[in-house]
């Protein structure tokens, strides 16, 4: 019995310790930071701080960013499912390959990926004289670096595994007995997903969505590399960094006060996330 209190004794010093650590931990390295960046947002006072997050610049900027993430989230979204109904669903060669080609971007360093798009769609790249050809036969004035759709395609790129990677394990997990049975009923390959499918993994893809939004908004790597011009290529990240390096007192509060758009983004974003998450555990 004295041996049982001894052990409970230790198992609740070890409890206590190891709260404390992994609180404090987490209070200095992400609580702190946190409420330092919005309290030098709010140096200035409420007036400086909507006036800095009004400016031309930063309305551009988060027009930009908007327009970045929601092509990047329809488009993941759409070869999300796509993938993931593939690489769950049918037997193919290269299919191990091509489940390897998704996590790519989780491997490879934003700046590469800016960088390569670049000396693909650049004036040296591959795929300039075509991109000349077309401007010279339409009279158009379309470019990919330097401009939108550069910003578009290095998001898209970057947020591409978070839509698949959240809806593999849960296809692989309900397996393909009812899909089959229905499909034996004769039900259309449409009736199967929309009916099947689609509520199977419907929490998994919120769940990636969100985890899609999340990183789209806050690239700057790739982003930084295809982006040339404030006011009309700079996403918000783009815009708090020349706003800091500018080095004034002014801007760099403006930095902070921008920067505290995408940490509110963020809460909501992680609010959102906890929620579906909840969802998601309930249904398994």
């Amino acid at each position: 019995m004295n041996e049982q209190v001894k052990l409970e004794r230790r198992k609740k010093i070890t409890k206590i310790i190891l709260v404390t650590v992994t609180v404090l931990f987490i209070f200095v390295m992400l609580v702190v930071p946190l409420f330092s960046v919005m309290a030098s947002a709010l140096k200035e006072g409420l007036g400086f701080y909507l006036k800095a997050i009004s400016t031309s610049y930063v309305l551009s900027a988060l027009k930009v960013t908007l327009i970045a993430t929601v092509f990047a989230v329809v488009i993941n979204t759409f070869f999300g499912i796509w993938t993931a109904w593939l690489l769950t669903r049918f037997s193919f060669k290269g299919k191990q390959v091509l489940a390897t080609l998704i996590d790519i971007p989780f491997s490879i360093s934003p700046v590469i990926v800016g960088l390569a798009y670049l000396m693909t769609f650049g004036r040296l790249g591959w795929f300039y004289p075509v991109i000349r050809w077309f401007n010279e036969i339409f009279g158009t004035n379309v470019r990919i670096t330097f401009a939108i759709p550069g910003v578009v395609i290095a998001t898209i790129f970057v947020t591409f595994p978070y839509v698949s990677r959240e809806i593999i394990p849960v296809l692989n997990a309900e397996g393909k007995d009812e899909e089959e049975a229905a499909a034996l009923m004769g039900a259309s390959g449409f009736t199967i997903f929309r009916k099947i499918t689609l509520p199977q993994m419907k929490w998994s893809l919120i769940y990636g969505i969100i985890l899609c939004t999340a990183r789209a908004l806050g690239e700057f790597g790739a982003v930084n590399a295809l982006s040339k011009t404030r006011g009309e290529t700079f996403t918000l990240p783009l815009e708090i960094d020349a706003l800091y390096m500018s080095g004034t007192d002014s801007s760099i509060t403006s930095a902070f006060a921008v920067s505290s758009i995408l940490l509110i983004i963020a809460l909501i974003i992680l609010f959102a996330r906890n929620i579906v998450e909840h969802k998601f555990k309930k249904l398994h």
